[in-house]
């Protein structure tokens, strides 16, 4: 955990504050707590403003899902990517554990509707068909526990994480009600510095950003590079920019560190055929991702 800390802070000037988007007691708040427990955080009430935060030192980091085991990507952080000065620098991966939340007091036969975020009431849907709870839509989890306890209405709960019950003076009454036991948010940690690991002694991660010249066959000759060097792309996306939708951008993730020659050789190819190229940052590979990899790549290799 220390690593990773120091890898995240990557020099950064600012105080020892986390941002993140939500209220107290969200899922992204737990995330901090876990990953950056020493840090002091910071909830702000979009994505925008969390990364602001740290462009504007007010925050040393922020933290950002970018997506989910059940429910896929978070694409409102794709909209901000192409614009923000800031660097990528450590993930995270964090399990959702949804609990639901009520007034002391009540109990499951008297709750008759939950109110949470989509998402969560979504993934909590047969928990909630079994025990003949309607869902209420909320803006945000953490935000739906603070409202229940200001109303004090015992016929309604909110699905929240265990941290918003205890902020609020709430009840958890279930525990890991959520539909898929493997539920788990990515998320990615920004920085106004880059982080700067060494690709000899840790697994590596590279983002970037792209976009293709508009001729036949250009994404696959600007990804060809990655195959013939032996670089796996893990994750790649497509968007559509511009007026009249011609051409995509493209986010992707791939193993390794530029400093490597054959991430070296295939950066080089993308760029020949791309009109534009943003490099995002390069960052340790958080270890719940490293099952099933060798040991980290020896030094000259």
């Amino acid at each position: 955990m220390a690593k990773r800390r120091a890898a995240a802070r990557a020099g950064s000037k600012a105080g020892n504050t986390i941002a993140y988007q939500g209220e107290p007691g969200a899922n992204s708040d737990m995330a901090c707590h876990a990953a950056f427990p020493d840090m002091t955080t910071l909830p702000c009430p979009t994505f925008d403003s969390a990364m602001g935060a740290v462009q504007g030192g007010k925050a040393e980091l922020a933290i950002i899902p970018v997506e989910n085991s059940v429910a896929g990507r978070v694409a409102d952080l794709h909209s901000l990517l192409p614009h923000t000065r800031l660097k990528i620098v450590a993930e995270h991966f964090q399990r959702v554990e949804h609990c639901l939340v009520v007034l002391p007091g009540a109990s499951l036969g008297s709750i008759k509707t939950a109110k949470s975020h989509v998402q969560a009431l979504s993934q909590c849907r047969n928990f909630l068909k079994k025990h003949g709870i309607a869902p209420l839509v909320h803006a945000d989890t953490a935000g739906a526990a603070r409202e229940i306890a200001e109303e004090g209405d015992k016929a309604v709960g909110a699905i929240a994480s265990s941290l918003a019950a205890r902020i609020y003076g709430l009840k958890v009454l279930a525990k890991n009600i959520e539909d898929a036991d493997h539920n788990t948010t990515r998320m990615l940690v920004f920085s106004r510095d880059e982080a700067k690991p060494d690709w000899r002694a840790v697994r590596c991660m590279t983002a970037f950003l792209f976009r293709v010249k508009s001729v036949p066959a250009a994404l696959y000759k600007a990804l060809g590079g990655f195959a013939t060097n032996g670089v796996n792309i893990v994750k790649l996306e497509s968007y559509l920019s511009g007026a009249h939708f011609e051409q995509a951008q493209f986010y992707a993730e791939v193993e390794g560190h530029p400093d490597q020659r054959g991430l070296q050789l295939a950066l080089e190819e993308l760029r020949f055929f791309s009109e534009e190229l943003k490099m995002l940052g390069t960052f340790p590979a958080h270890p719940f991702r490293r099952k099933g990899w060798d040991a980290p790549t020896r030094p000259g290799t």
